[in-house]
């Protein structure tokens, strides 16, 4: 069929979802799955457990298949004109009421398939799957920032340290418990408003040497640019994290430095919750990402999921 894409303007109704701008930003758009789609591909992915989707890497995309075809062939279109278009590039993907046997298998399975219409997902060192599972608790004594719950997560892009192209980052709430704050943090890099400050400065394509701590499971180290390509308009990708840089002399340093606290004092960051279930998707070369700080609380906890990969040619 030749499906009739919103505008990206307003509530719109598809086949089996609504899709709508975020209320703080024009950019994110929200895309709610029916209820009855969700209870479909609840019932329709039972033969298929997460175990055999992690052991067959063609099941992934045969219930990616199975999810676009309960909206009639429309939302595996939608998802791609989103993430391919540089003014949008990111989707809240959620749904509305639950399935009749809701399970946090069955949101891994959601996120699978939502993943597999945009691209392939890279295999996760630290987690030894094609996603990863990690667990923020009150208390925490983790080598990098993922896991503490009482500091912000500076804004950053995925995939730095890694020697595969990171095109997309979705990242997937799967439960939590005596939670406040939290919130994902978002910033467009045609937003941030001292961007031609580094974009246009001499080390902005000059390599940088990454790493990354133990937890990572990644022993090797790469060099990149932070600007390190441009897009089909002549507009900059990015590829920094404050943690996992290492520069090499003093100009790389203030350079990372000076970059890290702008990102951090630009006004023009988006707020996100993440109901359980829901996922974030971002064009991770045009989008930076990080979390706010949660609330102490001596039982606090939170599981996520983590997919990261490269789009279809």
């Amino acid at each position: 069929m030749n499906a009739v894409l919103p505008e990206m303007n307003g509530s719109q109704v598809i086949s089996g979802f609504t899709v709508k701008p975020f209320v703080n930003s024009p950019r994110l758009q929200v895309v709610t799955l029916n209820a009855d789609v969700l209870q479909q591909f609840a019932e329709q992915s039972e033969p298929w457990p997460l175990q055999a989707l992690e052991y067959k890497p063609f099941l992934r995309f045969a219930i990616a298949d199975l999810l676009d075809q309960l909206t009639d062939n429309t939302l595996g279109l939608l998802l791609n004109s989103v993430m391919r278009d540089r003014q949008t590039g990111a989707f809240l993907l959620n749904y509305a009421g639950q399935a009749e046997a809701q399970t946090t298998e069955l949101d891994i399975k959601l996120s699978t398939a939502v993943s597999h219409l945009i691209g392939v997902p890279n295999h996760d060192a630290m987690y030894g799957k094609f996603y990863a599972r990690f667990t923020v608790k009150n208390t925490d004594d983790s080598d990098s920032y993922l896991r503490q719950a009482h500091r912000r997560m500076e804004l950053h892009n995925d995939g730095t340290y890694v020697d595969e192209r990171t095109d997309f980052v979705l990242m997937q709430k799967l439960a939590e418990a005596n939670m406040q704050g939290g919130e994902s943090l978002l910033l467009h890099v045609d937003d941030w408003q001292e961007l031609n400050r580094f974009y246009h400065h001499p080390l902005a394509k000059q390599d940088i040497l990454w790493g990354a701590p133990r937890s990572k499971n990644v022993s090797t180290k790469v060099e990149h640019p932070v600007f390190f390509e441009e897009d089909a308009q002549g507009k900059p990708h990015m590829l920094f994290i404050d943690q996992f840089a290492e520069p090499q002399n003093m100009a790389q340093g203030r350079y990372l430095y000076e970059m890290g606290e702008s990102l951090e004092a630009d006004p023009n960051y988006v707020s996100v919750p993440l109901p359980v279930g829901s996922m974030l998707v971002v064009q991770n070369h045009c989008w930076l990402h990080g979390r706010d700080r949660f609330v102490a609380h001596p039982e606090l906890s939170r599981e996520l999921l983590r997919q990261r990969g490269h789009f279809y040619q």
